[in-house]
């Protein structure tokens, strides 16, 4: 039986989503996409979420790379009816679901705790944590019925285990993440359902890219400094790439990883280790 991955955020181009999802695809999965699908001002903008047409991009070159089925949903998730469907899409497309991949994330509104704007931080919170949670239960309830476990595969960050200045809600967020992985681990372990973490460092996407900009201005240094700086604390020497975080998502959903639960994996070349 061809399993089936739900991957969320996975839209833009040489994003992780986009890189997990053809990873999955190219491991033999078919796939559900999903991203937001339109941008809303400062909460979805354009260099922070996927649109339709970046949807359809992506599908169909994974499509043409792997041969495999490719079926795409939109939603907004943050809001509650919009989750619920993304779900049952997946039961709608391909009749079942073994792979949940919460890749989706606000990680771009940023700014001073003492300037925190209440409806930024309902956002952060609200797709970082919230989302996956209700993403998770819904998902859990398709693979227990399909009767083969599971996997469900929450891409947190470095920040799930460090704290970094101006982003205060992310790191929240994201710490509070691998939190819900440990518990929702040990409920759903029973249904043969495995559920992990993965905490890449910096990755410089295209959104990564922004997050560049904005951290060099805060520091008040200079791009340049920044990234060397940067660099100069990972003991590999660079920077983490979609394909990085994409390997070890592949190995948290593959059968050599039937006895890994409740883990936070890093993937951040040595930076972050514990």
């Amino acid at each position: 039986m061809t399993r089936v991955a739900l991957v969320t955020g996975a839209a833009r181009a040489k994003g992780l989503g986009q890189a997990i999802a053809a990873r999955l695809a190219a491991d033999g999965c078919d796939i559900l996409l999903h991203d937001r699908g339109a941008v809303e001002g400062d909460i979805a903008p354009a260099h922070g979420v996927g649109v339709a047409d970046e949807l359809a991009t992506t599908a169909e070159a994974i499509r043409h790379a792997t041969g495999r089925r490719v079926e795409t949903v939109t939603g907004d998730l943050l809001e509650v009816d919009a989750i619920t469907d993304i779900v049952a899409a997946a039961d709608r497309h391909f009749g079942r679901l073994d792979i949940l991949v919460n890749n989706a994330g606000v990680g771009y509104l940023f700014g001073p705790l003492t300037e925190t704007d209440p409806a930024h931080l309902d956002a952060v919170l609200g797709v970082n944590l919230r989302a996956p949670m209700l993403l998770s239960g819904h998902a859990a309830k398709l693979m227990i019925r399909g009767g083969s476990g599971g996997r469900i595969v929450n891409i947190a960050s470095q920040a799930a285990k460090s704290g970094f200045a101006f982003a205060s809600a992310y790191t929240a967020s994201k710490h509070g993440l691998l939190g819900f992985t440990r518990s929702a681990a040990l409920e759903l372990g029973e249904h043969g359902i495995t559920v992990n973490a993965v905490c890449p460092n910096h990755v410089t996407t295209g959104l990564g890219a922004w997050q560049n900009e904005f951290m060099s201005t805060a520091r008040g240094e200079t791009l340049e400094e920044y990234m060397a700086s940067m660099r100069a604390r990972i003991p590999l020497g660079r920077t983490g790439l979609p394909e990085d975080t994409a390997n070890a998502v592949s190995f948290l959903c593959s059968d050599q990883a039937a006895y890994v639960t409740g883990e936070a994996m890093n993937v951040s070349g040595g930076e972050e280790y514990h």
